[in-house]
């Protein structure tokens, strides 16, 4: 990837952003506001394959969908495609678990329950009984979320951490 300007990376947090307040989930806006600097030019694959892990993967309030949106593109930049590369599946987990500790840094947490207030910290259980509807994108809901400048943080440490 080529080496961004603080200013261009500013330009993809706020795309980021766009694509939330647009109704996309947390690892769409990531993924699609950065998708084609790590080699995946068709945004609308790449928005299916982030679409199952927004509200913490698929509603369950578990992994924050502004980090995952971090780790695949993490696995766009150095994901492993052969099933016994040990050394690059080994190399990219460093990478997913450096971006999770800058996420987590900032956030005390990397889990959506957990960062929406809705359980304490530490005590997020998977739960598969959840609602799985979406909640309605009103101007209330994009009041109360905390995601939106999230989001935009997750697209600041995958670029930043890609430049090195």
């Amino acid at each position: 990837m080529a080496k961004l300007t603080a200013e261009q990376i500013e330009e993809r947090a706020e795309r980021a952003k766009e694509l939330f307040h647009q109704g996309f989930n947390c690892a769409q806006a990531v993924v699609g506001a950065c998708c084609d600097l790590f080699g995946m030019p068709d945004q609308q694959t790449a928005m299916r394959m982030a679409a199952g892990f927004g509200g913490g993967m698929g509603r369950m309030r578990l992994t924050c969908g502004a980090a995952c949106g971090m780790f695949m593109l993490a696995g766009l930049e150095n994901g492993s495609t052969t099933p016994h590369d040990n050394e690059g599946k080994m190399q990219n987990y460093v990478l997913v678990q450096k971006l999770a500790g800058e996420f987590r840094a900032k956030y005390g947490s990397i889990t959506c329950g957990e960062l929406l207030g809705l359980v304490p910290k530490g005590q997020c259980v998977p739960q598969m009984d959840l609602d799985p509807r979406p909640a309605e994108r009103t101007p209330e809901y994009y009041e109360k979320r905390p995601c939106p400048e999230m989001i935009a943080e997750a697209v600041r440490i995958v670029l930043k951490e890609a430049e090195n």
